[in-house]
């Protein structure tokens, strides 16, 4: 696209805000907390979550705010939205073409390793008599296998608009075309894996709502397509958002593995036996925990013949090691925690930042347990590297709270320097 003089130098306000918020050290949750105090009334953290994303943008009212909150002119604000606004616009005129203009901004082609989505619009599956023939479904299994991998080097505050738009035009293939009983199960399947993953993409950027609203079109999807793995999978996903939002996710995640047939993978039973086991874990349940994660432990070593569906692929028995040691990070078991997650991180790449900022954030808390104070610092002020930039809430969520349960160490130098980061 081509831009005018008046862009030069202009960053859209979607960047620009998190960019500023980042900087400031904040979630997107405080500083909703931060604007509704200027404005004197309630601001969930969904219209920030909105505006980095530009499904939504700031109106003028809303940029005062903002602008008194950074120390940044209203006017730069202004040009930023226009920008943004001019973006939306165009992106609308080239729809065709916009995965592959998303791919090269952001350098996602590099990024996964020549995952090479394919420019195949779901529409386009259509024959003659909007006929779609039995092998639409697994086409776009490929499909939505390669967008997927995304998820493994950025956040969902970069992914979110790519996997709904992939959602609703595979919905509306489904609800516009004729097919075969078989097909229409296939399909709702892809479904079921696309609302996933749309699900996913706000809950990783803090839009826990949204991700809400997803994870129940999975699950009634993957439910039409008889599917108990993916049925399983959804209510895992919904468990983890309950616990997320302050609740127990015990119930969703016992459902979710008790829903399994005796055919199941043995991974997907290693995943859901795992997500069962943080449950209880987070709930201060050690003898259900050390259950779970021994079955977790032994389906993940058990042989099959039969691949597991590639929406488990990233679960190797490394991550269930990584699990192992949140797990008993939660507990407060720091002797049987390091051992656990020192290991595995060790083979993880920095590639994979959230995921291994995350992680490493427990192991933090391991050594903090374990009386190593100035360690459990270091890896802290890791996890801030590996946070920077990233479109994702969680690892910089998880380094504010270490920095807290570090406070009363403030007097160590390795800690006061950390405090100071943070502070910045």
């Amino acid at each position: 696209m081509m831009t005018t003089n008046e862009d030069d130098g202009v960053e859209p306000i979607g960047p620009l805000l998190r960019r500023l918020r980042m900087a400031s050290g904040r979630t997107q949750e405080e500083l909703a907390a931060d604007v509704s105090t200027r404005q004197g009334y309630p601001l969930e953290q969904g219209p920030v979550s909105r505006w980095e994303t530009h499904e939504r943008l700031p109106d003028p009212a809303s940029r005062a705010l903002l602008s008194a909150e950074f120390g940044v002119p209203e006017e730069e604000l202004r040009r930023a939205v226009t920008l943004a606004r001019r973006l939306r616009r165009q992106a609308k005129k080239d729809e065709t073409d916009q995965e592959n203009d998303v791919f090269d901004r952001r350098g996602f082609m590099t990024a996964s390793a020549g995952a090479g989505i394919a420019v195949i619009q779901p529409s386009s599956l259509l024959s003659s008599g909007r006929r779609i023939g039995a092998d639409v479904p697994k086409q776009l299994s490929h499909r939505t296998a390669r967008l997927r991998r995304l998820d493994d080097f950025v956040g969902g505050g970069d992914t979110y608009q790519m996997y709904v738009k992939e959602l609703e035009d595979t919905t509306r293939l489904a609800d516009e075309g004729v097919y075969s009983e078989a097909t229409g199960r296939g399909l709702r399947g892809i479904i079921a894996e696309q609302a996933q993953l749309a699900g996913w993409a706000p809950y990783d950027a803090g839009n826990y709502e949204g991700a809400r609203g997803h994870y129940m079109t999975a699950l009634a999807a993957s439910r039409t397509a008889e599917d108990t793995a993916l049925e399983g999978n959804s209510l895992a996903f919904l468990a983890y958002l309950e616990w997320t939002v302050g609740g127990s996710g015990i119930r969703f995640a016992t459902a979710a593995y008790e829903v399994l047939g005796a055919r199941t993978a043995p991974v997907v039973r290693a995943l859901l036996a795992d997500r069962l086991a943080w449950q209880h874990a987070t709930s201060g349940n050690h003898r259900e925990a050390d259950y779970a994660l021994g079955i977790a432990e032994e389906a993940i070593h058990e042989h099959s013949n039969e691949p597991g569906p590639d929406w488990a692929y990233w679960v190797d028995s490394d991550e269930i090691a990584i699990m192992t040691g949140r797990c008993w990070a939660e507990l407060h078991r720091p002797l049987r925690a390091i051992p656990a997650l020192e290991d595995a991180l060790a083979r993880y790449d920095d590639t994979r930042a959230r995921d291994k900022a995350l992680y490493l954030s427990w192991l933090a808390a391991a050594y903090l347990d374990a009386g190593e104070v100035e360690h459990s610092a270091a890896i802290t002020a890791r996890v801030f590297d590996l946070s920077e930039g990233l479109a994702s809430i969680r690892p910089m969520a998880r380094a504010r709270l270490m920095v807290k349960r570090l406070e009363p160490h403030r007097s160590l130098a390795p800690v006061g320097a950390l405090l100071e980061r943070a502070k910045g």
